[in-house]
Parts: C-alpha cells; sequence; structure tokens
C-alpha cells in the first residue's frame, strides 16, 4: 500500500510539473508570432485606436493567409490604454506575461508612449508605433515610428507654408500644455520664413477648455490658422468662430486633425473655410495601392461605425514592414518562430531596419500611381517618407 502511494505520489508530481511546465510556456508557441499594442479603443481618442486595431488586424489576416513567415502565423493583441499613460504599465505586463508579446506596435498616442518606450528599454522589446508622434518616442534603441515625429511635423507643414502660403496672414492656434501641439509648433515656427514672423498671431489653451472667444478674437484676422492639436478642440474653435466675423479662409492642421470629419454632433459642411491637413496617407485615393487598401478596409469593417483614417494606414503598413524585415532575415540565415524571445527579436529587427539596403515599399507616403512609396529609418528610428498635404474639405464645399 505504501509502495503504491508513492507511485501515485510520484505520477501526480510529475503531471504537476508538466501542468506547471506548459502553463509556463503556455504563451510560446513556435507557430505564432504575437503582435503586441496598446491603444484608445474608449473614450474620446477612441476613433484612432479602433483604426489602428482594424487595419494591423487586416495585414495579420493577409500574412497568415498567404502562407505567414514560412508557415509561422502572426497574431495580435491589442490592448485599451485609453489614451491615459498611467494604464500602460498594467496592459505592458500583461501582453508580455500573459499574451507572449514578442514584437510591438507600441502606443497608439504620444503620452502613453513614453511610458511604453521606457519599459520597453528594459525588456529590450522592439516596436514601431504608427502614430506616436513625439520626438522622444523612439529615444532608444529599440523605437521606430512609422509617422513623422512632431518635429518633423512642423518642419513639413512650415515648408508648405514657404513655398504656398507667401503674402497671407498666418495664425497658430495651440494647445500649451500638451507635448505634441507645442513640439510641433516649435519646429513650424523654427522653420517658417522670416517674412510670416512679423504679423505673426499665436493664440493657445490649456486643460480641458472648449469656449474659445479670446483666442478667436486674436486670430480673426488671420488668413490661413495653422492648428496642430486634436480634432475635437478644433472643431469647436471652427463652430465657435463662425458666429463671429473673420477672414479665416484655411484651417491647416497635422495627424492630429485626422478623423475631424467624422465627430459625432460636428458637421464639417458647416465649417465655410478649407479644412486641410499636412499628411502622409491618401484616404479619398481612388486607384494604386492606397485604394486597394481604403477598398479592403471598407469591404472588412463599416465605415459608419469605424472609419478609416491614416492611424489606420500606418498601422497597416508596420505590421507589413515588421513582416517584410523578418523575411530579410530569415533569408540571410537568421532563426525566427513563436519561442524567439522578444529580446532576440529585438536585435534581429533592428539589424534590418538599421541596415542602408532595407527599403519598406508602403501605402502611407506619397505613391505615384500604382506604385508603392518608398519608406526607410534614420538611425535614430525616425521614418523617410515624402509627405502629402489632404484636403479634407474644400472652402465653401
Amino acid at each position: 500500500m505504501k509502495k503504491t502511494f508513492t507511485k501515485v505520489l510520484a505520477v501526480c508530481m510529475c503531471l504537476c510539473m508538466l501542468v506547471g511546465s506548459l502553463v509556463a510556456c503556455g504563451n510560446k508557441n513556435d507557430d505564432v508570432i504575437v503582435i503586441g499594442v496598446t491603444g484608445p479603443l474608449t473614450g474620446g481618442a477612441s476613433i484612432y485606436g479602433i483604426a489602428v486595431r482594424n487595419a494591423a488586424q487586416l495585414a495579420v489576416d493577409e500574412i497568415n493567409a498567404a502562407g505567414g513567415l514560412n508557415g509561422i502565423n502572426f497574431k495580435l493583441e491589442m490592448r485599451d490604454d485609453e489614451h491615459k499613460p498611467e494604464n500602460v504599465a498594467n496592459l505592458y505586463t500583461n501582453l508580455v506575461e500573459e499574451a507572449g508579446m514578442q514584437v510591438s506596435l507600441g502606443t497608439v498616442t504620444t503620452k502613453p508612449g513614453l511610458e511604453f518606450k521606457n519599459l520597453s528599454k528594459e525588456d529590450n522589446v522592439f516596436f514601431l508605433t504608427p502614430s506616436a508622434t513625439g520626438d522622444l518616442i523612439p529615444e532608444y534603441a529599440n523605437g521606430y515610428q512609422m509617422c513623422f515625429a512632431d518635429s518633423n511635423q512642423g518642419t513639413a507643414a512650415a515648408k508648405f507654408f514657404n513655398e504656398n502660403y507667401v503674402g497671407k496672414k498666418v495664425g497658430i492656434f495651440f494647445k500649451a500644455d500638451d507635448e505634441y501641439s507645442t513640439g510641433i509648433n516649435n519646429n513650424f515656427k523654427a522653420a517658417l520664413a522670416d517674412s510670416f514672423k512679423a504679423d505673426l498671431k499665436e493664440a493657445s489653451f490649456t486643460g480641458e477648455a472648449s469656449t474659445f472667444d479670446s483666442q478667436i478674437q486674436i486670430l480673426k484676422d488671420c488668413e490661413i490658422v495653422f492648428m496642430p492639436i486634436y480634432y475635437t478642440p478644433a472643431s469647436q474653435f471652427m463652430k465657435q468662430a463662425n458666429s463671429v466675423d473673420n477672414s479665416i479662409t484655411t484651417y491647416y492642421g497635422c495627424d492630429g486633425f485626422d478623423g475631424i470629419d467624422a465627430i459625432d454632433g460636428f458637421d464639417i459642411k458647416t465649417i465655410p473655410q478649407e479644412i486641410s491637413m499636412l499628411s502622409h496617407f491618401n484616404s479619398t485615393a481612388t486607384e494604386g495601392s492606397a485604394a486597394d487598401f481604403i477598398k479592403k478596409y471598407n469591404d472588412k469593417y463599416d465605415e459608419a461605425k469605424e472609419p478609416l483614417n491614416q492611424f489606420g494606414a500606418a498601422a497597416y503598413d508596420c505590421v507589413y514592414a515588421i513582416y517584410e524585415a523578418l523575411k530579410v532575415a530569415v533569408a540571410n540565415g537568421k532563426e525566427v518562430d513563436g519561442k524567439t524571445s522578444a529580446s532576440d527579436m529585438c536585435e534581429i529587427l533592428k539589424e534590418v531596419f538599421n541596415s542602408d539596403s532595407f527599403e519598406f515599399r508602403g501605402i502611407t507616403g506619397k505613391c505615384d500611381g500604382n506604385e508603392k512609396s518608398h519608406i526607410s529609418w534614420s538611425a535614430d528610428g525616425t521614418v523617410v517618407k515624402e509627405a502629402i498635404k489632404y484636403i479634407v474639405k474644400e472652402k465653401n464645399a
């Protein structure tokens, strides 16, 4: 009896060890490479996170349907950070320890991204963010951007102004306590031609302000108002300015304008001015690779409830860029599968992304005809591609 009990106990212990082992490595699968990301799926910025989730999943589905990476599938794991930095640490831990994240799209927005980049540095997790534009997002060697960094957006916007708005009175409306807004604004002013600076007017706000009477009074005599802010306060300013006699002909924003034509309760057609933005994606394309992507997205998702924007397009490019880089690595003799550690995956991807020979062909950036855009990365992790001007709404349209 004693011997029988001992044998049973030994078997039970072995089973427990086996189960524990399976649980410990349950997040690792030779046939699945896990891509993690956090972003706002609820709250005021959810239009960005939902588009990122949908487009990234579309890319994953396409890659897997085509055979994955030599038979190894990809899996997307996204967590809702509500655009709140304080939520990121727990979500990051969940992605690493529970979901088995090996590579990442980082975060959708900048403030959570600043928290994510510090955490990912400690674990050496490679990330390529579609839309966290802060200059410090790619501060460490494991971080890259598919979007233009804030400084690059400001500089590119100033270049457009210098070439197209000579002789116009320019004003700036920005959020003084927001890194995204002030970063773009500072670089915009630094690169703006001297001919604009004598008459340049600035108006700012802080916090959750939604009434802009004083700011409108400052800017009402300007012809072009540059708005390096997100779409909610921009739309509120535009509606309130309608009740005041003004000389404004154009509102010009950056990627924070993306989705301004899909805000609940805001009828963009009531705004008489042109509304345009610096962009890296033409969401109204009717031909070429961008148009093909738009059709695929709208065929899969409800355009009215989950509209596409450039954040989503960039996420689609991010997934494909990671996939293409891993294909290069495998072709060069690297072993990549579901058991590859995040740190090893990071070193493999950095080697490819830092190579002078790696150029990704995507749908963001300027696409000529049926040709995809040319995308590469600088040594500091910032993206190199050609920007475009996107007109959200024509003047008086």
